[in-house]
């Protein structure tokens, strides 16, 4: 029993240890994606490839685009997570700085992207509840509130959408990806936005100003309003109706739920 019990201690140091933000070089990349056999989704900014730290240890790889010559979303994104620890955001685990490789290792999340998932709704085995789905609303609001008001500096995420909200194995939502994110003092109204790239950018393109209310209002309109359209379209033909996940109001600019 003693050793049964020396080994998951052992175990769990192991794990621990690999849980700290590490450097890895790009052999380790590949040792660790299986030379990146499983992909597991591509975006704008990356691929992301599955991979394993240890026999009970999975993360999520992004290998980043050479879009970006000079780092900064690399730059952005690590500054950033180094400073973050919460229940719904992603964690960094790792990352990579290889040449022209520019990688980050996060936790895997096997329930994959809210909008994968949202995608899948007209599959009825798929419907979690409304109950849930509160939740996982919830869950957001309170993960971009921790970047707005938990942080030492303030942290502006500006690209919260369904793409960028993963989920874990109990629907624990997570925000990602903070490549256009940007810091900011906590007595500060407004920050420039001249470098703003994505919805954003289109959403102010006749401001040069943008501020913490505004992210958290704006985009966590746009993502309520897209769970509500998807699963209310999934069960248009259901007799049971229950009340609207959320509602949004103009009246002092605040989200009710």
């Amino acid at each position: 029993m003693e050793k049964e019990n020396q080994l998951r201690i052992e175990r769990f140091l192991d794990d621990y240890r690999a849980m700290k933000p590490s450097r890895y070089s790009y052999a380790d990349i590949k040792r660790i994606t299986n030379q990146f056999k499983e992909k597991l989704g591509q975006g704008a900014y990356g691929t992301v490839f599955k991979g394993k730290l240890s026999s009970e240890l999975l993360v999520a790889v992004k290998i980043l685009n050479n879009s970006n010559e000079n780092g900064e979303d690399f730059i952005n994104e690590v500054g950033t997570m180094c400073q973050i620890h919460h229940l719904n955001v992603v964690r960094l685990v790792g990352v990579c700085a290889d040449g022209f490789i520019r990688a980050l290792v996060y936790e895997y999340l096997p329930n994959g992207s809210l909008q994968n998932f949202l995608s899948s709704a007209d599959n009825k085995n798929s419907f979690i509840g409304w109950d849930k789905l509160q939740d996982i609303a919830l869950g957001i609001a309170k993960g971009i509130e921790y970047l707005h008001q938990g942080c030492d500096q303030r942290i502006l995420h500006f690209d919260i959408k369904p793409h960028n909200v993963l989920l874990d194995q109990d629907f624990t939502p997570k925000v990602s990806d903070f490549g256009l994110a940007k810091f900011c003092a906590k007595d500060q109204s407004a920050i420039s936005m001249t470098t703003a790239r994505g919805p954003w950018a289109t959403l102010h393109l006749k401001s040069s100003q943008g501020t913490s209310a505004m992210s958290l209002i704006s985009r966590m309109s746009i993502v309520l309003e897209y769970c509500c359209l998807k699963w209310l379209e999934a069960e248009k033909t259901s007799k049971s109706w229950r009340t609207p996940l959320a509602k949004s109001t103009s009246q002092n600019g605040s989200i009710i739920f």
